[in-house]
């Protein structure tokens, strides 16, 4: 089983980027985040000539999550429990597939609207924690895949990335990210590759590819079951060198 989370920012500019995607690695499931459009303006039709079938969580213009699954798929949330309504819009989807939970997660930047947006991601990764400690409760097989918006660690940014203050790096943000591994959660990219460098993201300023300023902040998660049957993490680098693409990459998945 092959399972991908990719950060499109704008599924309009980048249906075709994912269309050959889907054609040359065929994954069970994709994970999208940041489609920046309402449901009915999602080219399911598109995909589904391909054999996936979708679940679209949008929003005009911004955020948005969406699932593409070659199996059905059962809608259990389309919004994370207890958060503040208003908030954490159309960055939560939670489905059951296979025998397995999965959850897309486009957590939020933190770095606009001052302390208090900052608090409105940390927030919204409290929440998280709760829900996953509750999902982990149940023992069911669990993934979590998407944009986090954290790098986890020093060499999850390139050098002179980022300020040190800047939300995807302060120490609350990184304990946020932590206090999810320690549900029971793995990392799948660093349980493969422990260390180093092993980004997500470039800017599209500065020439950040061409010099290999990147981040890790897209992320996959597995419950100990899951975990047990990881058998090879891709991240699919080519993607940021294509003709206008996203400025994320997909993180490939595999399952025995």
């Amino acid at each position: 089983m092959q399972l991908a989370t990719w950060n499109v920012n704008s599924i309009r500019a980048r249906h075709r980027h994912v269309h050959h995607f889907l054609e040359r690695r065929e994954p069970d499931f994709l994970l999208l985040q940041e489609i920046k459009c309402e449901a009915d303006a999602f080219p399911e039709q598109e995909f589904k000539a391909l054999g996936y079938h979708a679940e679209v969580v949008g929003q005009k213009a911004y955020n948005g999550v969406a699932v593409l699954a070659r199996h059905p798929l059962e809608v259990r949330q389309r919004r994370l429990p207890r958060l503040k309504e208003g908030t954490g819009d159309a960055r939560y989807l939670e489905l059951a597939a296979k025998g397995l939970v999965l959850i897309d997660v486009y957590v939020p930047n933190g770095n606009s609207g001052g302390e208090a947006g900052f608090a409105a991601k940390l927030a919204f990764l409290s929440h998280l924690a709760e829900r996953l400690d509750a999902l982990l409760g149940e023992d069911q097989p669990l993934l979590i895949g998407g944009d986090f918006n954290v790098c986890p660690a020093d060499e999850d940014a390139a050098p002179g990335a980022l300020a040190p203050e800047d939300a995807l790096v302060r120490p609350e943000s990184r304990a946020a990210f932590r206090r999810l591994l320690w549900l029971g959660l793995t990392d799948a990219v660093r349980a493969l590759q422990p260390s180093g460098a092993a980004y997500t993201f470039w800017d599209y300023q500065g020439a950040a590819f061409d010099r290999d300023v990147g981040l890790r902040i897209d992320h996959v998660l597995l419950s100990p079951t899951l975990a047990e049957r990881l058998k090879k993490v891709e991240i699919c680098r080519a993607e940021r060198a294509a003709e206008q693409p996203s400025d994320h990459v997909p993180v490939l998945v595999s399952l025995d």
